[in-house]
């Protein structure tokens, strides 16, 4: 998903600490008699002592893990899963101890087996990973026998400089090393970026592409981003390079590799739909092939050269295993596993000896949640252990309390009643005349990458709101920026919202107290705000007017596709969003008095 990306996180996070801080259905049962011999091969010959004419091999895929080693707390832990009465449940999952059983588990009696992910591995993670740029979700990876992953925008949070370590190793250039004794290694798997090239040089910033080899059976994996990722990434974390097409750039090398001889073919694509329905096992080629997935993979797929054979996605953080035609107009299998670690992909690909190519036909595919109640892998165990010795002394230190769930990344709502408090957050610390005069304030909803859960996480009781637990909602440290906004800009950027490049997939932003309107999702385009009926403190926004409006500065950018916030002058940086946050959470909760889930009526929706 888009979300605020870091800029600057090291330093500031020192500071901070320092101071206080489906065809989803069975895999098996819909194959021919014999047709899984997982790697012993079925087709002429067989039995009358020939070689096998093919072998099955099995293809794990995740995506979007964003660090998440520990099982994500709250709603955002959940799965869904619709039973033939229409009843749907939540089933909790994730966490790399249970990743990693599923994982080990699944390939048992697959002699073939490649593991690949679908990107955003890193980035935007809990305070456990985040607090030591993320080299204990690369460790965990490696741990995991990940054979390769594409690049997703989140990798470059922090910039190409630091990406290049996470693959290569070395200590961190500002923090050093974290632990007496133990070098940061970096990943044992390739990343890939096939469509991101240096400006300067044009040539590739990582890897295009990787072969895969086991007793002569060869299948390449191309790896790409979405081409948008500079628009929802800092400048600075995107500095120096060039972002491009991703069917050409796939279509580019599947020529390529196919001249190589090979010709079995996988894209690892960091860009996704969206499917009709949450629940993991929704069947999204019903009533025909890929008609139950909308967005942009969808167009992707269909221009993908048929060299492919078959497509790991990610980003939108959705459940779905799909056909989307290729333009040969020929099925091919378009999978995503959700997010955070909670599903994996568990993909048979029929690699045919003699062509050397995938039998497309017999390609099966199927979603398996990361259920939590199986064995915890323990070398995952020890990891996790590990680490949290470590990130303790600042992760436990109490920030404030609430008297219930308040949900963030868990709510499907436009207005997320975390979103209100972050809102409030930022301009309660920003009015004063000496931090900005903020007048309202606007929060990304990208940017919540969790809820603030009552149930305690550790040893701190119920209802205590950790450090840690507050930089897992707000994990990016981006400073604040109060801008001059015209009324008009102000409006604009509501109706950008649902307009523009947010048309399709619409970003409601989180608002202020104070700030109200109406959106009519019956309408269509910037028409679904009601402009009239936007009102600051119960009058009507005067469009000449100026207003003072608090942002974080990757909207302060005019990120996510709101480019009017990026017309904001005068501008003021301010303290950062996660000292905002804290400081709001200690000035409006104690232990006899916590804070309560806000309502939200700042956003009236007519469907």
């Amino acid at each position: 998903m888009s979300a605020t990306p870091q800029k600057n996180r090291a330093s500031r996070r020192v500071l901070a600490a320092a101071a206080g801080l489906a065809t989803v259905g069975a895999l098996v049962a819909a194959m021919p008699a014999g047709a899984h011999d997982k790697g012993h091969g079925h087709g002429p010959g067989q039995g009358h002592g020939h070689k096998p004419r093919t072998v099955d091999v099995q293809l794990l895929s995740f995506n979007d893990l964003h660090g998440n080693l520990e099982p994500p707390a709250g709603s955002a832990g959940n799965v869904s899963k619709t039973h033939p009465d229409g009843t749907v449940e939540a089933i909790p999952a994730g966490g790399v101890e249970y990743l990693a059983t599923s994982l080990r588990t699944a390939r048992k009696g697959n002699p073939y087996s490649v593991t690949a992910a679908g990107g955003d591995m890193v980035g935007a993670s809990p305070l456990l990973s985040g607090l030591f740029h993320d080299e204990p979700t690369i460790e965990a990876l490696n741990k995991l026998n990940l054979d390769v992953s594409a690049v997703g925008n989140h990798e470059f949070d922090e910039g190409a400089t630091e990406l290049a370590r996470l693959q290569n190793g070395g200590c961190h250039p500002v923090e050093g090393c974290y632990e007496k004794g133990r070098k940061f290694k970096g990943a044992d798997f390739p990343y890939l970026a096939a469509n991101v090239t240096k400006e300067k040089t044009g040539k590739p910033l990582l890897k295009p592409y990787t072969i895969w080899k086991k007793n002569g059976v060869k299948i390449g994996f191309i790896g790409v981003t979405l081409e948008g990722t500079p628009d929802i990434v800092t400048a600075n974390g995107v500095k120096g390079l060039k972002f491009h097409d991703e069917v050409e750039t796939i279509n580019k090398y599947a020529k390529e590799l196919d001249r190589k001889g090979v010709k079995s073919i996988v894209a690892l694509i960091h860009e996704g739909g969206a499917p009709a329905s949450t629940s993991y096992n929704y069947d999204c080629d019903s009533p025909g092939a890929g008609d139950g997935i909308s967005g942009p993979i969808v167009d992707i797929a269909k221009g993908i050269t048929p060299r492919v054979d078959a497509l790991v996605t990610g980003h939108t953080h959705q459940a779905y295993v799909c056909t989307v035609p290729d333009p040969a107009g020929k099925p091919r299998m378009v999978t995503s596993a959700a997010s955070f670690g909670k599903l994996y992909t568990d993909t048979t690909l029929t690699y045919d000896l003699r062509t050397k190519d995938i039998v497309r036909t017999s390609v099966k595919s199927a979603n398996h949640v990361v259920t939590r109640d199986q064995p915890k892998a323990t070398d995952m165990t020890r990891l996790i252990d590990r680490w949290n010795k470590l990130a303790a002394p600042i992760a436990n230190r109490p920030q404030g309390w609430i008297s219930a769930d308040i949900t963030g990344r868990g709510s499907t709502a436009p207005e997320k009643p975390l979103g209100n408090v972050i809102a409030d957050a930022q301009l309660e610390g920003l009015a004063p005349a000496d931090k900005g005069g903020a007048e309202v304030a606007f929060m990304n909803p990208g940017g919540i990458r969790a809820d603030l859960v009552h149930k305690a996480s550790g040893s701190e009781g119920d209802g205590v709101v950790t450090y840690g637990e507050a930089f897992t909602v707000q994990p990016f440290t981006n400073m604040m920026n109060v801008v001059d906004l015209t009324g008009a800009q102000l409006v604009a950027a509501l109706q950008q919202q649902v307009s523009g490049a947010n048309e399709a997939s619409p970003k409601i932003l989180q608002v202020s107290r104070g700030l109200t309107y109406t959106l009519d999702l019956t309408k269509t385009g910037a028409a679904r705000v009601v402009t009239d009926s936007v009102k600051l403190n119960g009058a009507a926004i005067d469009p000449a007017r100026t207003y003072r409006v608090a942002m974080n500065e990757f909207l302060a950018g005019g990120g996510d596709g709101f480019p009017a916030l990026g017309q904001g002058t005068n501008k003021l940086v301010g303290a950062s969003d996660l000292d905002l946050f804290n400081a709001y959470l200690a000035a409006h909760s104690t232990a006899a008095s916590p804070l309560d889930p806000p309502a939200t009526d700042r956003i009236t929706v007519v469907r």
